[in-house]
């Protein structure tokens, strides 16, 4: 029989006959190729059983055969494999060589440590293709249900480490490097994290990819391929600094570009009627999306999942050459330039109406082309005969936040007018192929665009979304009826996706009210019209008496008041995603009740059933695994056993050795290592010494008003205060050493959140210089903070600060990560901190500050004047107005937590109402630090409590409860 063959492309599989295994392997070495060198190829990646093995080499069994197996069982078959050990170093040693003298970004008499990670990174892609290209030739010939997942942001991290660790090929690696001259750990530094997201939305993204090749689901991420990310922040004597990212500047190892995978995005033009009966959008300007290949390995398994990013262009004809030749070259490069733009940075500034439209633009492209793309690959597999009816049984689509929200319309446009679908069932596959997960209760991230910016850009989409909120007013009204007027105008101007914008003409005459008419009296309307005729006369007359001096008669004429000006028309784009898709999901168990009750509480009401649950979670591959191997080298001893990996309920077995001195005394040394390589760290990148015996305690995340980084360093101002107030001998007694460490990225033009990262490095510098406090306290802000010094800090870290506004942070996922890695929290009851401290236990988690029912009578009682600060926020404001920290004038941004109202101001976030009691715990938690015996159990527990809080968890369930896929195993 004839050996299995896969397709080398699986993206356009039908583009390629089925080819032996040897001219798929001369593909992957570049098209030419020794027999030498494909050996070292096929010792590089093994096949192991399943679960176990990363490649195979499949016998007895033709392509075609398997293929009539598959669709005549209905089952997946067991294919015989070929068992092979994992390569050894020597394999990989001569495959890292050959990638180092074959393909090379560096000149070749050099294997310096930037060298050796272009060759190592390239020797591991040879890896994950084989696997990537088998994983997506058996979800072909299956064709499964396929979940995918757009989002704007994926915060990915350095991926070697990560890579080599789910293949199981760390310590090979490890041993080849060391052969050729270098440590992997010193290779791995060589990378630049990817500039592909932000915060935390984008760190979610890339752990669900992680476990959904883990858990061997069908999925795809979408994305947009940032050639600047969002910013590379500097920290200066002036505070953050942006300067644009480098990641692309030495190029991608790990990407592949599709050249033949591109489509067509357009903007602008206009609407127009065909002779066909359709409406045509023609015209405006025209550009290509360009898929750019990301594999994602899954741990212990062969699948290797796919992230498709998508950079863009112009055509090559679109280049003026006339205009160039004549010398205006900026006028030459307009069209290319205009294109590329959109994929430059992440969340352009949108000030200005530009920033608006390229922001929109680049949503828009993201929705477009991920449509596209996911259709094409709907009717390669359907064959001949395409049913639109099978689209949501074999599609699923997420959108991650309202940024994608563009799907919708866009998935009835291409139905409709490209595909030749009614309305109506345009709009039921629609419905029940897309879903929205809202990451957000602040107002200003629900989106919402201008109605005549959108309508300009993208004409045909306003056309269809007007026809969406159309069906919305009809569905409203239905449910409510029109006998209580009141009422039903109180739910359309909540629900509706046009806000500001007349009803549609079928119910124009809805709520018109008739005009008031006032009858006069006779002899009143007589008077009347003399007392006009009488002031029209002193008018006449004073004119006469001053000349052309109109000024008189202007004021004693009644003055009119201002006119108001019209409210924008907008798109709301929460409430399009709400009603276009099947299900909502919020992101911790507070959070969601807060949708529901507050945030989309009328469409809850209407349709509960879409509304769900789905509480964050992060992968434990790398967030303990690969970033903490000292901690989990400790798990696998007590637990006798490293499953916990795949299977984190495992971890709660730890509870039953909280108390046991041997484990506490290996937990102690592990986080001391840890501080200690965080102690090197901080010193190179930010010259200050700091002590390894000291509380290591972090707050990293967005820089943001209600995350309340203020709150924190209020706190430790006043800490620094009193320090400062006693003797020596008192201070030491009194207040146990701490780090205070700081990261995280205030948006460019978030003047508030720039000033508070100027006032933390002030602080620092004042308080790292006082020679009187030492060690005893010291305040560092970590220059831009991403995944990898994520990966640095959160083994190290006793104490981190989860203490926004309660109510306000939808879930988070650092505190996830930092009680996976044995760090006790301080925080409010927000967010995924509610079900966390559920989970360590009360007495194991710092809690303090007003709830999230209590926020909205609180600022109430502001408002009003009611509220009395506590003498110790006075005495810290007054304080930094001192100049105690240096000249700068923090006069706004003390001033914000002042007054009762006005933008700005009033402290709408709470930090004087919460200050009392958050520098009251941090007491406690002083106190808890002295007894390490206490200390080390309460840091077990955190780590045991973790077990809930695996991404693996949260992704069984978006694949049960709404993209309804199963786990397909790779043979």
């Amino acid at each position: 029989m004839a050996t299995l063959q896969f397709s080398v492309n699986p993206i356009r599989a039908e583009a390629f006959p089925r080819r032996n295994s040897m001219s798929a392997l001369i593909d992957l070495a570049g098209g030419s190729c020794s027999k030498l060198r494909l050996w070292k190829i096929c010792r590089t990646v093994k096949s192991r059983p399943l679960r176990n093995r990363r490649s195979f080499a499949v016998k007895n069994v033709s392509s075609s055969e398997a293929t009539e197996i598959l669709k005549d069982s209905g089952s997946r078959e067991e294919v015989t494999t070929n068992l092979s050990p994992l390569p050894d170093a020597a394999s990989i040693a001569s495959s890292i060589k050959y990638h180092a003298e074959f393909t090379p970004m560096f000149s070749p008499e050099n294997f310096d440590l930037p060298s050796a990670f272009f060759a190592t990174a390239q020797s591991v892609r040879d890896a994950l293709i084989i696997n990537w290209n088998a994983t997506y030739d058996y979800y072909e010939r299956l064709n499964v249900k396929q979940a995918y997942y757009l989002s704007m942001e994926f915060l990915q991290g350095r991926a070697l480490l990560n890579a080599v660790g789910n293949l199981e090929l760390t310590g090979p690696y490890a041993e080849a490097l060391n052969n050729l001259g270098h440590k992997l750990e010193q290779v791995a530094c060589q990378e630049p994290d990817a500039a592909l997201g932000n915060g935390g939305l984008g760190r979610l993204a890339s752990c669900f990819l992680d476990s959904l090749a883990t858990l061997n689901y069908p999925a795809w991420g979408y994305g947009l391929r940032y050639k600047y990310g969002l910013f590379k922040q500097r920290i200066t004597k002036d505070g953050q600094e942006e300067v644009a990212e480098d990641w692309l500047e030495m190029g991608n190892p790990w990407e592949i570009v599709r050249n033949d995978v591109s489509y067509p995005v357009k903007f602008y033009g206009k609407v127009v009627p065909g002779s066909d009966g359709k409406n045509h959008w023609i015209g405006g300007e025209d550009i290509k999306a360009v898929a750019h290949d990301v594999p994602i390995p899954g741990y212990k398994t062969k699948t290797t999942i796919n992230l498709r990013l998508w950079s863009t262009k112009a055509a090559s004809e679109d280049f003026d050459l006339y205009a160039f030749n004549a010398g205006k070259h900026t006028e030459a490069y307009e069209a290319l330039t205009n294109a590329e733009k959109i994929c430059y940075i992440l969340y352009p500034g949108d000030e200005s109406i530009d920033g608006k439209i390229l922001r929109l633009k680049q949503q828009y492209t993201l929705c477009s082309a991920s449509l596209q793309d996911i259709i094409a690959r709907f009717e390669r597999r359907s064959g001949g005969a395409v049913n639109w009816e099978q689209f949501p049984e074999k599609v699923a689509v997420q959108m991650n936040d309202t940024h994608p929200t563009l799907c919708i319309p866009e998935l009835m446009r291409i139905l409709i007018d490209i595909k030749g679908l009614s309305w109506k069932d345009a709009w039921n596959i629609t419905q029940r192929s897309v879903a929205y997960t809202n990451h957000t209760v602040l107002p200003e991230a629900l989106e919402k665009w201008s109605l005549d910016l959108m309508e300009k850009l993208l004409p045909r989409h306003v056309e269809i979304i007007k026809m969406i909120d159309e069906e919305l007013v009809e569905s409203i009204i239905a449910e409510y009826g029109t006998a209580d007027s009141n009422l039903l105008e109180k739910k359309l101007k909540e629900m509706r996706i046009l806000e500001n914008v007349e009803l549609p003409a079928a119910y124009a005459d809805l709520f018109v009210k008739p005009k008031e008419t006032v009858v006069i009296p006779g002899e009143e309307l007589q008077n009347s019209e003399e007392a006009e005729e009488e002031e029209e006369e002193e008018e006449e007359a004073i004119g006469e008496k001053d000349g052309t001096d109109e000024s008189l008669i202007e004021d004693k004429k009644e003055e009119l008041p201002e006119a108001v000006p019209e409210p924008p028309k907008l798109v709301r784009m929460a409430n399009l995603c709400v009603v276009g898709g099947h299900a909502v999901n919020g992101v911790a168990e507070i959070h969601s009740e807060i949708v529901k009750d507050e945030v989309f509480n009328s469409f809850y009401k209407l349709w509960p059933e879409k509304f769900q649950n789905k509480t964050n979670g992060v992968t434990p591959r790398r967030w303990i695994r690969f970033c903490n191997p000292n901690l989990s080298k400790i798990i696998n001893e007590w637990l006798q056993t490293n499953d916990w990996v795949l299977n984190t309920e495992k971890l709660a077995e730890l509870r039953k050795f909280a108390d046991n001195e041997d484990l506490q005394t290996q937990w102690r040394e592990a986080k001391r290592s840890n501080k200690m390589k965080v102690v090197e760290f901080l010193r190179e990148k930010t010259g200050y010494s700091v002590s390894p015996d000291a509380m290591f305690d972090i707050q990293v995340k967005r820089i943001h008003e209600y995350k309340r980084q203020l709150l924190n360093i209020l706190g430790i101002v006043y800490r620094y205060k009193k320090m400062k107030e006693m003797s020596a001998e008192e201070r030491n007694a009194k207040y146990v050493p701490r780090v205070c460490i700081f990261g995280g990225k205030a948006f460019a033009t978030y003047v508030q959140a720039k000033r508070i990262v100027k006032f933390i490095t002030d602080v620092g510098a004042t308080i790292n210089h006082d020679p009187e406090i030492g060690d005893l306290l010291k305040v560092v802000f970590v220059p831009d903070y991403n995944v990898s010094v994520a990966e640095v800090l959160i083994p190290a870290s006793e104490l981190s600060q989860h203490i926004s506004t309660a109510g306000m942070e939808a879930s988070g996922t650092s505190n996830m990560k930092f009680a996976m890695n044995g760090c006790l929290l301080i925080g409010t009851l927000d967010g995924a901190n509610v079900e966390i401290r559920e989970e360590v236990g009360a007495d194991n988690f710092f809690l303090f500050g007003a709830k999230a029912h209590e926020i909205a009578g609180l600022r109430k009682e502001r408002a009003e004047g009611k509220f009395v600060p506590d003498p110790r926020f006075e005495e810290v404001k007054e304080f930094v107005r001192s100049g105690a920290f240096g000249p700068y004038n923090y006069d706004e941004l003390m001033g914000s937590l002042e007054g009762n109202e006005g933008f700005g101001r009033a402290d709408y976030f709470l930090v004087g109402k919460d200050f009392p009691s958050y520098i009251e715990c941090q007491e406690k938690v002083d106190e808890a630090y002295r007894d390490q015996r206490t200390w080390t159990r309460m840091s077990i527990l955190n780590t045991a409590g973790s077990h809930k809080f695996s991404s693996d968890r949260t992704i069984h369930e978006y694949a049960r409860d709404i993209w309804n896929i199963d786990p397909v195993q790779i043979p």
